[in-house]
């Protein structure tokens, strides 16, 4: 049975200090952190001891220690649909068209699996800040974002959470099928509904909620601007596909007679508020447009290079003032939810569309932590800096794909770390030993395997 108990260091009574890491990704942290309730109190400089009295001792020098890493879009549910036949080698319109008939078929039961599955994926490979866009409603599927906030607190990991819409369907000129729209009013009372009940403010946030039309095709005018008005009344942030494709650019001037960006800002949405999941196709105007404006992108390199969608302008969006963080997008297009291994795509498509010059190591890193952050609106995750959340994705360099590197931070991405040794959320360690405290990994994977098959058998 594959299955971990916590462990008995624990931060809540205790200060902690993680001493002396192997390497770590902010120099002022050399000597490592000192940990106190659920925050960092204390960067230790290289060779030297804490000034805060601590209780407990961690030795890190055969780890390389990061901020958790935060990840900024996904698709929790898309688990269940791997790898799928029908779905293979297509561009992005006619895979979606595919999968929408599968989805369809979802049940609560089995987006619980799905949800419980990526989010336990996700820790596993450093994330302590854990993203789902979650926009498929159907008859049997009313209460996703109710199951993923309580598999989110049952795993204690930090989840930014969207509550996604689509009320465009076949009938209208959509891609989805009409099982799974709703009409407005219902998505906007929800919506009201979740951020009420659920959406946590202010530094050391477990749970955020943020308004998510899948994007400026599937749902209305009129639904994008009222959802721009309600996250505005409600001050909470804004999140959609945009400027994925060629064939989306084509069908957003064909419909609305202008490109997506030009129809996000007609809508309210070119803001400091908003975050973009992929953010391909923009030109130079574009570029600087959402400098301006502060809006923050989600890069996927695996999802655009499985899709052929395209390679982000990551360099020239944040010279202009966007914070670009990193996302593992669908487990249906990146077929993965592994942030560790999606820093390594990064780093690799960046220096294939820049150079290895422009496109380092602790750029990659930078996104995945600080630059994801700043998509979700946080400065209190990201970081190794006193004050900062306790949230830390620490790697050992064991494995023989690691023998014989020299630069121990750079080796995590040039030599393909996938999982993190130790991972700790809010001062509470959630993996030990590359293992997810307190989840029955081989139940839960035959679970969701079960769910899976089932779900296909609906087609």
């Amino acid at each position: 049975m594959i299955q971990t108990t916590a462990s008995s260091l624990d931060t809540a009574q205790n200060t902690l200090w993680i001493r002396h890491p192997l390497a770590v990704s902010d120099p002022e942290a050399a000597g490592g952190v000192v940990i106190q309730g659920q925050c960092i109190v204390e960067a230790v400089p290289q060779g030297a001891t804490p000034t805060t009295p601590v209780d407990q001792v961690f030795d890190a020098s055969s780890h390389v220690l990061l901020p958790g890493l935060v990840n900024t879009h996904h698709h929790f549910y898309q688990t269940l649909t791997r790898a799928y036949s029908p779905a293979l080698n297509k561009e992005l319109f006619p895979w979606l068209t595919t999968l929408y008939d599968v989805w369809a078929n979802l049940t609560e039961d089995q987006l619980a699996l799905a949800s419980e599955l990526a989010m336990v994926e996700l820790l596993m490979s450093g994330c302590t800040t854990v993203a789902d866009h979650h926009y498929v409603f159907s008859g049997a599927l009313q209460s996703a974002i109710d199951i993923q906030v309580e598999t989110a607190r049952r795993l204690k990991v930090r989840a930014a959470l969207t509550r996604g819409s689509m009320s465009v369907g076949r009938e209208d000129g959509g891609l989805p099928p009409q099982s799974v729209v709703q009409d407005e009013a219902t998505i906007l009372a929800e919506s009201t509904r979740l951020i009420d009940a659920y959406h946590e403010r202010g530094e050391g946030a477990m749970i955020t909620l943020a308004l998510a039309p899948c994007s400026p095709f599937s749902v209305s005018r009129e639904l994008m601007q009222e959802s721009a008005r309600l996250a505005e009344e409600k001050d909470v942030r804004l999140h959609t596909h945009l400027a994925e494709t060629e064939d989306e650019t084509n069908y957003c001037q064909k419909l609305f007679g202008m490109r997506p960006l030009d129809y996000l800002d007609a809508t309210g949405w070119l803001t400091n508020r908003t975050w973009l999941a992929h953010g391909i196709h923009f030109n130079d105007e574009e570029v600087q447009r959402l400098g301006q404006a502060g809006t923050g992108i989600a890069h996927c390199p695996s999802s655009n290079m499985v899709l052929g969608s395209g390679m982000c302008r990551t360099l020239e969006l944040e010279a202009a003032g966007c914070p670009v963080g990193l996302a593992v997008d669908g487990s249906a297009s990146a077929d993965h939810s592994n942030l560790a291994e999606e820093m390594r795509q990064a780093l690799l498509i960046g220096r294939l569309r820049y150079s290895p010059s422009q496109v380092r190591h602790q750029d990659v890193i930078r996104w995945a932590t600080q630059g994801s952050a700043g998509c979700l609106g946080r400065t209190d995750i990201g970081g190794l800096k006193p004050g900062q959340q306790a949230d830390l994705a620490m790697f050992k360099l064991d494995e023989a794909r690691f023998s014989g590197a020299e630069n121990p931070l750079a080796a995590l991405l040039l030599c393909g770390a996938h999982r993190a040794d130790r991972v700790m959320v809010a001062g509470q360690w959630r993996v030990a030993g590359g293992m997810p405290l307190d989840v029955d990994l081989e139940v839960l994977l035959a679970r969701h395997d079960a769910a899976a098959r089932e779900l296909r058998k609906q087609v």
